[in-house]
């Protein structure tokens, strides 16, 4: 096995004219789709489990200041967006961060996306059905139907809650004075049935929207589109509603102070945060379903992407200025204020849109999964079935069938949290190699693509006169910020400082990589914006913690196993 044969590209011209014999040998993907769709499938994607669910968490590390990390978030991701709008609109192929990474990378790489895409859009569906399950349950309650806590909590959710509470009891802590969710953890794992010996605690609700969403998505783009559009309408119509009503019950004293656990306080939120930004690349996996793909794909990706962040942040302040952010760690933070405040009907609105936003959210992934096995079926590292398509309908329906699956069964028993932070590194990575991708592909003359009228190409600014001083100011400002941090770290102990540099190990992994691809960028003069979304989303993958880049670790080995298992051996590179 040579080095070479795992590194092996397709270039971009390639890739287009396998698309084009592809086509030919089989019926080709239904083309629905234009700007107006696009955007509303981006903002479908964006906007869904994040406003409605992670934001709480998020504000209750950070306080108010929340809101700033939202914006930070958005630059990093709209410096990615640029990026992937440029691959989109160079290869409108539906293979996404795979088929740029093929381009740019070579095949080990690509298949390496491939597989970690899988913890973007089938693993983060698992915490967008967990979390609509939640929101589901108290809009059913608020009707008078009772679902049991035991068929609406996860297993791991309800054993933790159980155990935490018993702690606590123990301690002489009131049953009333604790938090709602583990309130109901606990209420859910004393009431479940048993057989033998085993509680029976599964989240149905998450279960049946996904099965639901993936027979949607199995029949067909009209049919998703037409269900993308209303959802959207209907969920920013609610959500102009709520602001325009939470500005009435804001008190400014509660934004003070404004970043009450500092900077560390508020980048705790980050995996939170970015969670609620995952989705906008996911419409670039509906490139060939496109109208027009060139020019519309990456207007659609950077209109998504402004349109929720002016969301976001409005809806951060006006949370978190309707109730201390310290009472904000719940599941269902906007229900939860507006019902603090007994405005109880505005909290079954709430119910209703979080209901339909986080439907539409688990529509745009699950027909995205299913378009990026059909592109690394048809490269020969999956199985044909899976590049396969419905005679009738024209979408992918093994692949849309197996996606469905491997969603539906983990929503009856996963826990939130973990599965937030592990698609949250997973979608840094892809932004980090789509970012990476474009310097290394930007080449006019080996890509035609890249210079027809048609395609989207980043503006260009010269690392050599911006990214130094950039960098020095970003420096400068945190070392301000965490000044007193960085004073104890040398004040600890030599143990002390050996448990913090295992913990920072990703910190000074990125620290090196910066240094290194500043002086590259400053000597060959990159173009600025791919260099800072490569920094940026890499920056952001350092602060959700070894733990986390240990279990994407395993993950991605796993995956490599399958790759020479399989993949290697049949790639259409190896004919």
């Amino acid at each position: 096995m040579h080095n070479n044969n795992l590194f092996r590209k397709k270039s971009i011209n390639d890739i287009m004219r396998h698309a084009d014999e592809m086509a030919h040998e089989t019926h080709s993907l239904k083309k629905n789709l234009n700007l107006i769709d696009l955007t509303a499938l981006g903002i479908a994607a964006i906007i869904g489990a994040g406003i409605f669910s992670t934001i709480g968490n998020a504000a209750a590390s950070g306080g108010p200041a929340v809101s700033l990390l939202f914006v930070f978030t958005a630059v990093a991701c709209g410096l990615s967006g640029l990026c992937y709008a440029q691959f989109a609109s160079a290869i409108p192929i539906s293979g996404s961060a795979y088929t740029y990474a093929y381009a740019s990378f070579g095949e080990l790489i690509a298949w390496i996306i491939g597989w970690d895409l899988i913890m973007e859009y089938a693993v983060g569906n698992i915490a967008v059905a967990i979390s609509w399950s939640d929101y589901f349950a108290g809009m059913c309650q608020g009707m008078n139907i009772h679902i049991p806590a035991y068929l609406s909590t996860d297993y791991l959710s309800a054993l933790r809650g159980y155990r935490s509470v018993v702690e606590q009891l123990s301690t002489g802590v009131s049953f009333d004075s604790m938090a709602p969710g583990l309130r109901e953890s606990y209420t859910a794992w004393t009431n479940a049935p048993e057989v033998f010996g085993i509680k029976i605690i599964a989240d149905v609700p998450a279960f049946g929207i996904v099965v639901f969403i993936s027979t949607l998505v199995y029949v067909g783009i009209r049919e998703s589109k037409i269900a993308s559009n209303l959802m959207v309408a209907l969920k920013i119509i609610i959500l102009l509603l709520i602001i325009a009503i939470g500005v009435f019950y804001v008190d400014p004293a509660n934004w003070s102070p404004f970043a009450p656990n500092g900077a560390s306080g508020v980048l705790k939120g980050v995996a939170a945060v970015f969670f609620a930004y995952i989705g906008f690349d996911a419409i670039s996996t509906t490139a060939e379903e496109c109208k027009r793909p060139q020019k519309d794909l990456p207007r659609a990706m950077l209109l998504s992407l402004l349109i929720s962040t002016l969301l976001y942040v409005i809806i951060s302040l006006v949370l978190t200025g309707m109730a201390p952010y310290q009472e904000l760690a719940v599941g269902d933070p906007l229900a939860y204020v507006f019902a603090r405040l007994n405005l109880k009907g505005f909290s079954g609105l709430i119910a209703v849109s979080a209901v339909i936003s986080m439907a539409s959210v688990l529509l745009v992934f699950q027909l995205g999964q299913p378009r990026i096995w059909m592109s690394m079926s048809r490269d020969g590292l999956l199985p044909k079935r899976f590049s396969k398509l419905h005679p009738r309908y024209k979408t992918p329906a093994f692949s849309s069938v197996i996606a469905g699956i491997i969603v539906a069964v983990p929503t009856l028993f996963l826990n939130l949290t973990e599965v937030t932070d592990l698609t949250s590194i997973g979608t840094l990575f892809a932004f980090v190699l789509v970012s990476g991708g474009v310097l290394l592909i930007d080449n006019p003359k080996k890509n035609k693509h890249l210079t027809s009228g048609k395609s989207f190409r980043i503006p260009y600014l010269n690392s050599r006169y911006y990214l130094p001083f950039i960098l020095s100011g970003i420096l400068l400002a945190l070392f301000f910020i965490n000044q007193p941090f960085f004073e104890s770290f040398f004040k600890e102990d030599f143990n002390s400082q050996c448990h913090y540099i295992l913990q920072r190990i990703p910190l000074l992994i990125f620290i090196v990589i910066a240094i290194i691809l500043t002086v590259v960028a400053v000597i060959k003069q990159l173009s600025l914006i791919p260099v800072l979304g490569l920094l940026t989303n890499f920056y952001l993958m350092t602060e959700l913690g070894i733990t986390n880049w240990l279990r994407f670790l395993i993950w991605l080995v796993v995956g490599l196993v399958l790759y020479f298992a399989y993949g290697y051996k049949h790639s259409r590179l190896t004919k």
